[in-house]
């Protein structure tokens, strides 16, 4: 079902189920809408179609992770009382393919954890039911105009994903509970991907270091009195953490060197050499 053919109140969700989207104008801001009442599914596409946007609608969750995975939009109206499966479970499964629009989730759960979990699972905002139109606009106009996540604000390798502005990780859809030091870790290594951060410029750089002072040695004082043991106990912390909740990525160790955020199948690559500048480093290892 797209905007240009609006569903019939009377409709079941097996008699009408979401046609593949047609092209629409690049200047009208593309919604997907996962709805499963057919009168409110109606509602929703008549008005959102009226105020310039271009709608296109999913009866099922499963069909909804399809238009989503098959299509970009510019945010999702997503109902969390879905007939096949949870809409928690569908907005992970956006998160995980790539879905990176503004969500916004339409629930008539009134306790306050059903929002907590649909937010830590990725969502942006929410709107109980009975929904107000008028409310429900200006929420996505909100949405619309801090736009959607960037490579500046959003950091991803592999299933883990980093939301700076946020400061929330989530790994393969479920979030990751870290202190502000692991996740300062964390985003460094991700804004660092492809090499190697030594221990002295963790120091320097993710515990704040006086700008022009020198880095420890592996062991000595650095910036502030502090040790690089220090850093290796925030690093032993947050790769326990990673592992706990995910396969890939994993951080690892290059010794006498530093540490590395790599995916599974980039650590053969490292095994046999010697890292670029550093003739004695040893392979890189648990």
């Amino acid at each position: 079902m797209t905007a240009d053919s609006d569903p019939s109140p009377e409709s079941s969700p097996s008699e009408r189920p979401p046609e593949r989207p047609s092209e629409r104008p690049s200047e009208r801001p593309r919604v997907l809408l996962i709805e499963d009442d057919p009168a409110l599914a109606h509602l929703f596409v008549r008005t959102l179609h009226g105020s310039g946007y271009a709608v296109d609608a999913a009866w099922t969750g499963a069909d909804g992770e399809r238009l989503g995975a098959a299509n970009r939009y510019d945010a999702v109206l997503l109902d969390l009382r879905l007939p096949d499966r949870d809409g928690l479970d569908v907005l992970r499964t956006l998160r995980r393919g790539g879905c990176d629009a503004p969500v916004v989730v339409l629930t008539g759960r009134g306790a306050d954890e059903d929002v907590v979990q649909a937010l830590d699972a990725g969502a942006d905002d929410y709107v109980h039911k009975p929904v107000s139109l008028s409310v429900l606009a200006a929420r996505l106009r909100a949405l619309l105009r801090r736009g959607r996540a960037t490579p500046d604000t959003r950091l991803s390798l592999g299933r883990l994903v980093l939301y700076r502005l946020s400061r929330r990780v989530v790994a393969d859809g479920r979030e990751l509970s870290l202190t502000p030091r692991e996740f300062a870790l964390l985003e460094y290594l991700l804004l660092h991907l492809g090499r190697v951060a030594s221990r002295g410029e963790l120091l320097e750089r993710v515990w704040q270091a006086e700008s022009g002072s020198e880095s420890g040695s592996e062991s000595g004082p650095g910036p502030s009195g502090l040790t690089t043991n220090v850093v290796d106990a925030h690093v032993a912390r947050l790769r326990a953490k990673l592992r706990r909740a995910i396969e890939d990525p994993q951080i690892r160790t290059v010794r006498g060197v530093g540490f590395r955020l790599v995916l599974d199948r980039e650590r053969s690559a490292f095994a046999p050499r010697s890292v670029a500048g550093h003739r004695n480093a040893a392979p890189i290892r648990e």
